[in-house]
């Protein structure tokens, strides 16, 4: 996944479906200046991590 189309999941009202190493993931940030999100897992909102965009899949 690119930046932009992370911006585009996580100001959207409908929500995608986006995977992190196959795990359901929400969204939370995204910075575009340095191609990094801040996500949490569906199943667990407390567990929040910082990956690289990249590493984000759209199902």
């Amino acid at each position: 996944m690119d930046a932009k189309r992370a911006q585009e999941i996580s100001t959207s009202q409908v929500m995608a479906s986006v995977s992190f190493n196959g795990e359901p993931v929400y969204i939370e940030h995204v910075d575009q200046s340095n191609g990094q999100v801040t996500i949490h897992p569906l199943a667990n909102p407390s567990s929040k991590q910082s990956v690289a965009v990249a590493e984000l899949a759209e199902q």
